[in-house]
Formats: structure tokens, sequence, C-alpha cells
């Protein structure tokens, strides 16, 4: 059963992230703000499939234990494009709201996006272990939390500010998503089932996404 929905929920989540995003992108045309959205979202779907198609092959074949590698690269490429999803996400925030001289905000932004991509590649994570150290799980989620939680306060600041309906719950889904992950980071190698937390994490992300399609269309 686990493999039935598990398997189905992601399948519906990368094919929907990915015609959405798709779209965005070729209808853009000369609009910035729409090509980063599009840009976006294709990453999300392009980086979670390098994880979630492995683990979907595990639970039908013979387990994760016999995908340790595939798994581990797919966990490692897609914390790489998620801090790239923020980066750009950043910068539709500075183009949407026609924020200027935030110099300061950009270099501390693309600073932990350095860090946390940096982190990533210490070979002390283990990826290719289904129980990498927990501790680094920790270290490497630290500078993106802070920067999911700066652009997270810069969504409610300017959305507020502005009375902006558009985006008025950024900032809501940037937090669940966060909400969600780090009860997994923290207990999922001890209480396999926070695992599922995963699944409200996602729908965050797309509820993101589902924000600047809407927008999109209008």
């Amino acid at each position: 059963m686990q493999a039935i929905m598990e398997s189905l929920f992601d399948v519906i989540y990368l094919s929907t992230v990915t015609f959405l995003g798709v779209q965005m992108f070729i209808g853009s045309k000369n609009n910035t703000l729409f090509r980063l959205f599009g840009i976006m979202t294709i990453l999300l779907g392009f980086g979670d499939a390098f994880h979630l198609v492995p683990r979907m092959i595990s639970l039908w074949d013979k387990g994760p234990e016999t995908y340790a590698f595939s798994l581990g690269l797919g966990k490692l490429i897609t914390s790489v494009t998620m801090t790239v999803f923020y980066v750009i996400l950043y910068h539709i925030w500075e183009i949407y709201y026609k924020i200027r001289n935030n110099r300061n905000i950009t270099l501390i932004i693309y600073f932990l996006a350095f860090v946390r991509i940096g982190l990533l590649f210490f070979p002390q994570n283990d990826w290719f272990n289904l129980n990498s150290p927990v501790l680094w799980g920790i270290y490497r989620n630290i500078p993106f939390a802070i920067m999911g939680l700066i652009i997270l306060v810069l969504f409610y600041r300017e959305s507020k500010e502005t009375n902006d309906q558009v985006f008025k719950y950024m900032w809501l889904a940037i937090l669940l998503s966060f909400g969600f992950y780090v009860p997994v980071v923290l207990w999922a190698d001890i209480y396999p089932l926070i695992g599922m937390l995963m699944i409200p994490k996602t729908c965050a992300y797309v509820w993101a996404v589902w924000m600047g399609y809407k927008e999109f269309k209008r």
C-alpha cells in the first residue's frame, strides 16, 4: 500500500510542477518575473526527481537498502537545487516588489547559499549511507534555515506594507515547508514515520508555485 500511495503522490507532484514550470517559462515572453518563476518551478521538479524516482523504484523492488547510492546522490542533488530555488525566490521578491538598494541582503543570501552548498560536499555527510550522521544534517541545514527565514520575513513585510494579495501567503508557505522539514532532519532516523511530513512539506512548495502560476494566468 505504501508503494502505491507514495508513488502516486510523487508522480502527481512531479508532473504538476513540471507542467506549471514549463508553462510559465514558455509563456513568460519578456517577463523576467514569470521566466524566473518558471525556471524555479522546473528546478524544483528536476531536483526532487533525482531523489523521488529512486525512492519509488526502491519501494517496488528490494527496498531502500539496495538503492543507497542512488538515494544518497538524489538527496545531495535535491539539497543543491533547493538552495538555488530559494536564491531564485529571493530575486522574485526583489523584482515583484521593485526593491532597490538591497545589496547587503543580496550578499547575505548568496553567502548563506555558498556556505550551505559547501557544507553539502563535506565527506562527513556520508550521503551514500542510509543512516547518515544527524549532526551533519543539522550543520548543513543551519544556513539553509537562516536563508529561508530571511526570505520569509522579506515576503511578509512587503506583502503587509503594500497590501499585496498575490503573494500574501508566500511567507506562510515558506514557514510550513521548513516547519515540516525540520522534524524530518532531526528525528526521521529514530522515528521513520516522521518522514511522512515530507508530504505536507512538498504541498507547501506546490502552494508557493501555485501563487506564481495564478498571477501568470491572470
